[in-house]
Parts: C-alpha cells; structure tokens; sequence
C-alpha cells in the first residue's frame, strides 16, 4: 500500500535539508490503477510545493495517465530499458521491451522529462551493453536523465551468484553513456553501496554528474547521506543549487 501523504511529505522535507534537489517517489506496480494515481498525484502537488523538483516510477502507464501526471505538477517519470533489446528476454518476461518504449512515449507526449537507464551486471555480454547504450542515445530526444544501475545480487533471486562485473568495464559504460548523451545528467544509481569512494570517484571522473541520495531506493539500500557527504568533501565536490520552485 501506498505511504501516507505526510510521511511522503516529511522524508522530501528532510532530503531537501540534506541537499537534494529533487524527490523521487517509487511504486513496485506493474502499472498504476486510476484511484492509485489520485493519491499519487496528491503526493506530487505537496512534494512540488516544497520548491523540489519531482519524479515518479510507477510502472507502465495507460492512455492519459501520463496527462494526470504532468497536470499535478510532475517533473520526471523514471522508466527503464534495463539492457539491451537482444538480452531483454533473458531477464524479463512479463512484458516486452516494446512495452516500456509505449510508456516513454506517453510520458514524452505528456510533456514530461524522461529519466531512462538501464541495469549492468546481469549476464551480459560487452556487446550488450553497448546496444544498451546505443538505444537510449538513438532515442530523441535523449532522456534528461540516465540512471546507470550496478546488479545488487539478491539472495534467493535468480541472479544471484552471477559474476560481477569489473569495476573498470562499468566506469568504461559511464564514459561512453557521457560522449553519447552530453545533456543528459548520467546518474549513478543502485550498487553504488557495493562501490568504493575510489570506483566512485573514477565514475565522477568519467563523466556521471548525479547520484540518487538518501539510504533506501526502491528495493535496495544506498549510501547513508553521511557516507556521500564525506565521498563529496574528499573529492571536491559541490552540489548544484536546487532548482527554484514553480
């Protein structure tokens, strides 16, 4: 079930105070139901009235929801490729690929920035993950953000087990990911609890200029926001101003 509206409301309040600049609220839904999207939206009228920008992942979406979306204020729908269109069906089988490209259609129709990644470390070959890249950098526009995500191995899911991928290949995929989408702000996303400060750092490096903050993403945990700040300090690293609300 859905948090309430003021726990919602308390947990943007706090990361605005840590420094975030924008709030990004997630359900595990294979898509939203027309009463749950009312409670959403409600969610991002009080996120935005907090001066954050704001973003949602919900999953696929149906004729005019993405219009319902936009009409509450919203900012960013995060929706996935995950990997590359050859590889898609070794991981996913509920839905094609297909569907998540109809989804990142209604959302860009809507008028609403896109935030579009993928995942690395699934069973894929090098080839993969440059068609991976390659899809998202043919998509036009390219999204404004792309969330580059590390396999967190879960016990008991069948990946689990699976050999990680090398440090240097994936800080390689953040700096083609910056060549191929100059725009695009390339964010490191999920694993990054399993990343040393100097992986991190050879990512920065590379060309990734966000992070998702705060210790919990949808499913997994993160960095606490003591750890990054301590990261940001030994690096140099300052945040970009939060936006100016409206």
């Amino acid at each position: 079930s859905l948090l309430e509206i003021d726990e919602v409301v308390a947990a943007a309040q706090a990361a605005k105070e840590k420094g975030a600049s924008r709030f990004c609220m997630g359900a595990a839904w294979r898509g939203p139901k027309d009463k749950d999207l009312e409670q959403v939206s409600e969610m991002i009228r009080a996120v935005k009235a907090l001066g954050l920008e704001t973003c949602v992942t919900l999953g696929m979406l149906k004729a005019g929801q993405a219009e319902k979306l936009k009409a509450a204020g919203l900012d960013y729908y995060n929706h996935n490729l995950d990997t590359a269109p050859e590889f898609y069906g070794n991981i996913v089988t509920t839905h094609s690929q297909a569907d998540r490209f109809d989804t990142l259609g209604k959302v860009r129709e809507a008028g609403i920035n896109v935030c579009c990644g993928g995942i690395l470390g699934m069973g894929e070959k090098a080839d993969d993950r440059v068609a991976l890249l390659h899809t998202l950098a043919t998509l036009d526009p390219h999204p404004e953000s792309v969330p580059i995500n590390n396999l967190v191995q879960v016990e008991g899911t069948p990946l689990a087990g699976s050999a990680k991928l090398d440090p240097i290949e994936f800080v390689r995929i953040i700096a083609v990911a910056r060549i191929l989408m100059p725009r695009s702000h390339v964010r490191l996303s999920a694993g990054r609890a399993e990343m040393s400060d100097e992986m991190q750092a050879l990512c920065f490096l590379a060309g990734a200029n966000s992070i998702f903050y705060g210790e919990k993403l949808l499913t997994t945990g993160n960095p606490d926001t003591a750890s990054d700040e301590a990261l940001f300090e030994r690096l140099g690293i300052r945040p970009e101003p939060a936006p100016a609300s409206g």
